[in-house]
């Protein structure tokens, strides 16, 4: 993916979610600058920072069709012309499929499993509802807390919790191998 990628993804999270859930806009900001961050750890630093645009555009009310919010935005990305490693990213996003299979809801792309995958779950489960720095175990709690704990998202991020927390911690391992090898130029 190029910057002109980064510039759609950008202006397309902004059209459909910055004036009608400013809130989730404000999540978005601060994933793309953990994203942003952690971009030198990838394979293809500008889809990481797309993706970390676009992985909550699925919560748009014009977008959301499921309510499984990394699907629906997975196919709205689909619909635009968007090649499937952005959409795979963006329907795994945060360990998605084990809300998906407790809805019943299949996802069309695989898991990746890679650094660069792990990397957009680090920057989203380390950035709170309102942007801010979080760390993994605060964010599962905030979520477990917000939905109640009867809610399919709350029982599913608890399952998620063990890969959400291992994609994290080897996502801070390629960050410290990065900074411990010497001078960032």
């Amino acid at each position: 993916m190029s910057g002109d990628g980064v510039a759609w993804a950008r202006h397309l999270a902004q059209a459909h979610l910055a004036s009608a859930l400013p809130q989730r806009w404000h999540h978005v900001l601060g994933v793309v600058q953990r994203a942003e961050s952690a971009a030198r750890v990838v394979d293809d630093p500008d889809l990481l920072v797309a993706a970390a645009w676009l992985h909550d555009i699925g919560y748009a009310p014009d977008i959301c069709a499921t309510g499984l919010h990394p699907v629906d935005g997975a196919k709205f990305l689909r619909q635009q012309g968007a090649d499937d490693r952005l959409c795979g990213l963006v329907a795994h996003h945060s360990c998605a499929r084990v809300e998906a299979r407790n809805r019943g809801i299949s996802i069309d792309w695989p898991d990746e499993q890679s650094p660069l995958r792990d990397a957009l779950w680090w920057a989203d489960m380390t950035t709170t509802p309102s942007g801010e720095l979080t760390a993994v175990e605060s964010r599962i709690a905030e979520v477990r807390e917000r939905y109640g704990p009867g809610h399919v998202v709350a029982k599913s991020v608890s399952e998620a919790a063990p890969e959400l927390l291992a994609a994290a911690a080897r996502t801070e391992h390629l960050l410290g191998q990065l900074f411990s090898s010497g001078p960032v130029t």
